[in-house]
């Protein structure tokens, strides 16, 4: 992995632009097989960037297995693993465990969180010993099993998916487990254009095979990215209206909010620091080496959306977390 410690301004604005290239390339790529949804796939692509973890809802069939399979397909030499979250699951069956056999002696049998891609399907409905597992392992980057510590394989991206329509028999995650996801965003039905495509599309479709995405960046380009995407610039009066976004979501009345009656909980640190990668990465996105506020106001939603907690009050009224966001937008001003 390449280091972008010491460039100078017009090696930076080059590296930018070789970034926004690779970027747009998968995007491109991602979308042969995988149509509509595209502000998704951004959002897939600048989680990946800015190296964090993504949790999405949505009702089954929108193919959001498919999305990180072909996710996986563009970059090469990588694997994608889906892991169907049930309550009868053991974090070992996500890990994995140690072995004994006549022949090998004692071993380790790695679990399918081995893997560059990870869907982690349902996973409200693992118990929360295993939802723990699974979290950790995603924010660590490794995971022990037995005596020894294994590094989880780089690129490591999950997206964890939840079902808004059936709650039954679930357990909903903590909003400390909730908080380790850089973005939440809802996956919505395929516009009637779009379902139309995809009904052509899957009538050639016998198997993986025959989706025409190809691998377009290697492994080591996507950690490339990653490395760089830490080194984009953010100036202080950026850091400043980042810490000003946050700290309207904990003390609203502060910033004259007409909402500000109906929060409960604002966000943690855990915002800042995720709206500052965020930023980073959109700022990569449009080709640039610096971050501005549009790029934050055109992330903040996702990364805010999970994070602030409505009161009882605010959910009587039916107040949605997003007219909240868009009030401290508009109550913030830039620096």
């Amino acid at each position: 992995m390449a280091k972008y410690d010491d460039l100078s301004e017009s090696e930076m604005e080059e590296k930018a632009e070789h970034f926004k290239e690779i970027m747009h390339r998968m995007e491109s790529e991602i979308q042969k097989g995988y149509i509509g949804q595209e502000e998704v796939i951004n959002k897939i692509l600048l989680t990946v960037a800015a190296g964090g973890n993504i949790l999405l809802e949505g009702v089954p069939g929108l193919g959001k297995s498919l999305l990180v399979e072909q996710l996986g397909r563009v970059v090469e030499n990588t694997e994608f693993n889906r892991i169907q979250f049930t309550p009868d699951k053991l974090p070992s069956d996500i890990v994995g465990v140690e072995a004994y056999n006549d022949d090998k002696g004692f071993y380790v049998e790695k679990g399918p969180i081995f893997a560059n891609f990870i869907l982690a399907d349902e996973i409200n409905r693992a118990p929360p010993k295993v939802q723990s597992a699974m979290l950790e392992a995603m924010q660590e980057h490794k995971v022990s099993i037995g005596d020894e510590t294994f590094h989880l394989p780089e690129p490591f991206f999950t997206m964890a998916t939840q079902n808004p329509v059936e709650q039954g028999g679930t357990y909903p995650l903590p909003e400390a487990q909730i908080d380790r996801f850089l973005f939440k965003i809802y996956l919505d039905y395929p516009k009637k254009k779009n379902e139309q495509k995809i009904i052509d599309m899957n009538a050639n479709i016998m198997d993986d095979d025959d989706f025409d995405v190809s691998a377009v960046v290697s492994r080591e380009e996507v950690k490339n990215l990653q490395a760089f995407s830490k080194q984009v610039v953010v100036r202080p009066e950026i850091k400043e209206y980042i810490v000003d976004l946050v700290d309207a979501s904990r003390n609203p009345a502060d910033y004259g909010m007409e909402y500000a009656d109906y929060i409960e909980w604002g966000c943690t640190p855990r915002a800042s620091i995720n709206l500052a990668l965020a930023g980073r990465a959109q700022a990569l996105y449009q080709g640039r080496h610096y971050v501005t506020p549009e790029d934050i106001r055109d992330i903040i939603e996702e990364v805010f959306v999970h994070r602030i907690m409505l009161n009882y009050e605010g959910e009587a009224q039916g107040i949605e977390v997003e007219d909240i966001i868009e009030n401290i937008v508009n109550r913030v001003p830039v620096r």
